[in-house]
């Protein structure tokens, strides 16, 4: 978990960092010629830069473990930061569509200069080392953070190959591309944030975990050799991993300690997966089915 915290740390400064020399770069070059899609491109860099910000602050949180105030850890907040880094996106893109639209409206004014086609290669290049970084940290350290980070670093690359046409258009004497490229990379911003808000919002609801995941769940418990069947079984996201929730159906004879052992081992063999953030257990008597009526009495001692 030490690990894990130090790569995302890492992987989080390296796109602050690099967003910062790209919204320099480019948004000095595009303020210089009047290239609404430089400016657009470094202002997308811009919600990028707070994302990147918001995810450093608030998604280190997440490896912090349960305590008094946050008796099933943290899971949450990172897809909260990722639903901020979608929002962002959504807004900025509309601000940028509307600004594009206006260029176009008003005969567009730019000057071309060699610097321009410099700069948006210095931009690719910055995103496609940040997009590559970031995926392979992420790999190991597997946060919803960092994937929205990376998907946004991968979308740049769009963005600013949108802005290249822009701006060759200026060179060849087609001055409306640059406003027209603006509204592409508008357009690409606003699908990134409403995938990366979607994706995240199902992580906040306690959105099920998909049924070919809850077949394999379900089959591990079924696997374990004193339990005859389960029934109320549910799996949910609690952030990005998964709650758990079953009755598991045993032999009625089974001593108290028997079933806490069998408890303790089903516990056991799903937390240690990956995407399980916690599992909660309730022995029944085999046979007893469903939960019954209030006034039905069982055949048997309940065995918890």
């Amino acid at each position: 978990m030490a690990d894990h915290r130090s790569e995302f740390l890492k992987a989080s400064w390296a796109n602050v960092v690099t967003n910062v020399l790209k919204i320099v770069v480019e948004g000095g070059l595009g303020l210089a010629f009047g290239s609404l899609a430089l400016v657009a491109d470094a202002a997308h860099s811009v919600a990028d830069l707070l994302a990147s910000a918001v995810v450093l602050v608030w998604g280190r949180l997440s490896f912090h473990g349960p305590d008094s105030n946050h008796p099933h850890g943290h899971e949450r907040v990172e897809p909260l930061t990722a639903l901020f880094v979608g929002g962002t996106l959504v807004l900025l893109g509309l601000k940028l569509l509307y600004d594009a639209g206006q260029t176009i409206r008003s005969a567009p004014e730019a000057t071309y200069s060699i610097a321009l086609a410099g700069g948006l290669a210095f931009a690719f290049f910055d995103r496609a080392f940040c997009y590559w970084y970031t995926k392979r940290v992420n790999r190991n350290v597997g946060s919803s953070g960092l994937a929205a980070l990376a998907a946004d670093s991968k979308n740049d690359l769009y963005t600013t190959l949108a802005a290249m046409v822009g701006v060759a258009g200026m060179a060849v004497g087609f001055p409306v591309l640059d406003p027209l490229a603006g509204g592409v990379v508008s357009l690409l911003v606003i699908h990134q944030g409403v995938e990366i808000s979607r994706e995240n919002v199902n992580y906040l609801v306690d959105t099920a975990a998909p049924e070919p995941v809850r077949e394999e769940i379900r089959d591990e418990v079924l696997s374990h050799d004193d339990v005859h069947g389960v029934h109320d079984f549910t799996a949910y996201h609690a952030g990005t991993v998964l709650e758990i929730e079953f009755h598991a159906e045993v032999a009625a004879d089974h001593t108290f300690i028997e079933a806490h052992d069998i408890e303790t081992e089903l516990r056991d063999s799903l937390i240690a997966r990956d995407d399980v953030g916690d599992v909660h257990i309730h022995l029944d008597p085999e046979g007893l089915g469903e939960w019954k009526d209030a006034d039905e009495e069982p055949t048997s001692p309940l065995v918890n």
